[in-house]
């Protein structure tokens, strides 16, 4: 998983979000990398990011789990008015285990794990055997 924020209190919404991944049913947070600030993606001027990715041991299916992040992306404020633009806080499925899912509304693996080394950067301090 995926966690950024660039509005209001960055560090406690992804504090936050790792909380309520963490209480989420039949999940568990397994472990999160540190905490990186990076510019924003897509062009637009905009405050820079604090990223987090995390690991997450669920027995929640794909589309569960993109539901009960986008409630919590709600319950921090988040308001879907434009792509690339501010946001409190954003949830990703970045992986899940070796699924693949192509659906309209998500994809995973995501289709810019590839392009964010952040995202690789992160997700190698998790867990060797999840790279």
């Amino acid at each position: 998983m995926a966690l950024g924020s660039n509005l209001g209190d960055r560090e406690g919404h992804l504090r936050a979000a790792r909380a309520a991944l963490a209480a989420l049913p039949d999940t568990t947070l397994v472990s999160a990398s540190t905490i990186e600030e990076t510019a924003p993606l897509g062009g637009k001027q905009q405050p820079p990011y604090l990223n987090q990715m995390v690991l997450l041991e669920t027995r929640l299916e794909p589309r569960q789990l993109l539901q009960a992040l986008q409630t919590i992306e709600q319950a921090q404020g988040r308001k879907r008015t434009e792509r690339w633009g501010s946001r409190t806080l954003d949830l990703d499925i970045v992986r899940f285990g070796e699924r693949r899912v192509a659906e309209p509304d998500l994809i995973i693996p995501h289709p810019e794990l590839s392009n964010r080394d952040f995202w690789r950067r992160e997700l190698a301090e998790l867990k060797p055997d999840e790279r």
